[in-house]
């Protein structure tokens, strides 16, 4: 006797299983979030994640494939156009599930599941501050401030470097020049008016 390869069946044989799998998966990618029950769910996320994988892979075995499961072919192509493109850059956990508690009815867990935002780590990487990049650069900072030194003469030998921690005064000619033709443009803006 054949056993279930991930779980017990949903309510009904095997053929009744796959077609509601079949069905919450085109919801999931022609919606992007769907409320279900937990079990459920839990069952989707293997087969969403599955048609992911497919849609990164972008070829007309992998369309195929995902045809089998989904069988609405304007879904299937937004799946290999627009969401399989976008999870490029990550390895898995395209989906994500939230309980939201318990249904009125019959009490049944219920379950939030959607797909995760693509860029969403990106943005947040970005606004900490915490991109790969920056962490190279800390890991290569100067240790010391002949060394800070060295690297700001690199990219601007014309002009003095001071750090802040030796003295206020400005950093370079430029500067007192910038300050002394803003003191004198008052002046000049009142002589003309005169």
């Amino acid at each position: 006797m054949p056993s279930p390869a991930k779980g017990a069946r949903l309510g009904g044989g095997a053929s009744h299983e796959k077609h509601m799998l079949s069905n919450l998966a085109t919801a999931l990618f022609e919606h992007g979030r769907i409320t279900t029950t937990h079990a459920k769910a839990k069952r989707l996320r293997p087969v969403a994640e599955r048609m992911v994988t497919f849609a990164k892979r972008g070829d007309i075995a992998a369309r195929r494939r995902v045809l089998t499961v989904v069988k609405d072919k304007s879904v299937v192509h937004t799946l290999f156009t627009e969401i399989g493109p976008s999870y490029a850059g990550r390895q898995g956990g395209y989906t994500r599930i939230i309980k939201i508690g318990n249904r009125k009815g019959d009490n049944a867990p219920m379950a939030v599941i959607e797909l995760v935002e693509p860029m969403a780590e990106q943005v947040v990487a970005e606004a900490t501050g915490a991109t790969k990049r920056a962490a190279k650069e800390a890991a290569t900072a100067p240790d010391t401030k002949a060394e800070a030194r060295e690297v700001v003469e690199e990219i601007k030998p014309d002009t003095e470097v001071v750090l802040e921690e030796e003295t206020s005064e400005p950093v370079n000619e430029l500067a007192e020049e910038e300050e002394a033709a803003a003191e004198e443009t008052p002046a000049a803006e009142a002589e003309s008016k005169e």
